[in-house]
């Protein structure tokens, strides 16, 4: 008798563990079923019509993007081209345009990105084929470790891999701030607009500038005028001439962001001037060699001059991005040779020389 009490109080627990069990999976599968139909990072389907998405996550977003987004032409680079309007794209240059900037993008990253832009093997992507890379090419990162990334990537999102997919699907962060927040607040992103700086108009303006402008300090040596060549030359071979020469048929926008001239003091305080031009004109000549390049060289801009176009040294107004998208359509600033770039250039080492750095100096900010 003992034993046949014993015996249904055993099977009162396996049940009721197993029932705990089945709905501790339910709930993971439900969770799971959740994330995987909205998808807010993009990994397996594009939006789903009518889902206010928030987009604001460069790392975890992108690859999802690149992968299930449909476009004809993608935005590459760092921050310099995180206030890119993707409609002026459509109207200007009639080509739907995806932005997947990296904040602080190494060559690396690029490349990353840029391996899933063009891997038509693994990914059943909706696009039609590539016909335009707008490359925001920033020569200070020229010389980064081939394998630096400016961030740790969340690799699951990168591989090709479902298996390790789980940090995905049963990500609470992932179901409460992209999924059940947009959804309460009704709102969601611009996916013209998405990764805009945070500045406002208020910031772009000389004062502004300097007073958050940290100077560098002033190294004493002289580099060598090709001491940053052989890292430049390593990283467009590994990182970004492969997808240049691999894909004839795409048409790749290179082009020098319009630092301002507060940039070139910069250089000048860390001694690298000569070769800082002679890493500008190396770039040029090795990007020119490919009939499906075009190059644009911003940075003798009179807008460079004038801090007030600015949000600090390097950070433009949005207004300039859109005159850039111009420029790839008409063609201005747009270098066609070795000797046009060496005649900017000089025209560059001009407007250095002339400019007044000892009066920007001298005022209190």
């Amino acid at each position: 008798m003992k034993e046949n009490k014993m015996e249904k109080k055993n099977s009162r627990f396996r049940n009721l563990f197993i029932l705990i069990i089945a709905a501790m999976l339910a709930i993971f599968v439900m969770f799971a079923g959740i994330i995987i139909y909205v998808d807010p990072f993009f990994h397996y389907h594009a939006p789903i019509a009518g889902f206010p998405y928030v987009v604001d996550n460069q790392l975890s977003q992108n690859p999802g993007m690149a992968k299930n987004m449909c476009y004809e032409g993608c935005i590459i680079g760092s921050s310099m081209t995180v206030n890119f309007d993707t409609d002026d794209f459509m109207e200007i240059l009639e080509t739907p345009t995806v932005k997947l900037s990296y904040s602080g993008a190494y060559p690396k990253d690029d490349y990353n990105i840029l391996s899933i832009v063009f891997d038509d093997s693994t990914y059943a992507r909706q696009n039609s084929q590539i016909k335009k890379v707008f490359f925001a090419m920033d020569i200070p990162t020229m010389t980064a470790d081939i394998e630096t990334t400016k961030y740790p990537l969340p690799e699951y999102l990168y591989d090709r891999s479902y298996i390790n997919d789980v940090q995905y699907v049963l990500n609470k962060d992932v179901l409460f701030q992209y999924i059940m927040r947009p959804v309460v607040q009704g709102k969601g992103s611009d996916l013209s607009e998405i990764y805009f700086s945070w500045w406002t108009p208020d910031y772009y303006n000389i004062q502004w500038v300097m007073h958050t402008y940290e100077e560098p300090g002033k190294v004493e040596k002289e580099a060598a005028a090709d001491e940053l060549i052989p890292q430049t030359e390593e990283n467009l071979k590994v990182n970004i001439l492969p997808f240049v020469e691999e894909h004839p048929d795409t048409e790749f926008y290179f082009f020098f962001p319009p630092y301002s001239i507060l940039y070139w003091h910069n250089v000048m305080q860390e001694n690298t001037f000569e070769a800082t031009f002679k890493q500008y004109q190396y770039v040029a000549d090795r990007l020119l060699s490919y009939d499906n390049v075009h190059l644009f060289y911003f940075q003798n801009m009179e807008e460079t001059l004038d801090l007030n176009n600015y949000a600090d040294y390097s950070h433009y107004k949005p207004e300039i991005n859109r005159f850039m998208v111009e420029c790839f359509k008409d063609g201005s600033y747009e270098i066609h040779s070795s000797e046009e770039m060496a005649k900017e250039l000089q025209k560059m080492r001009q407007m250095i020389g002339d400019f007044d750095y000892n009066e920007l100096f001298s005022k209190e900010w």
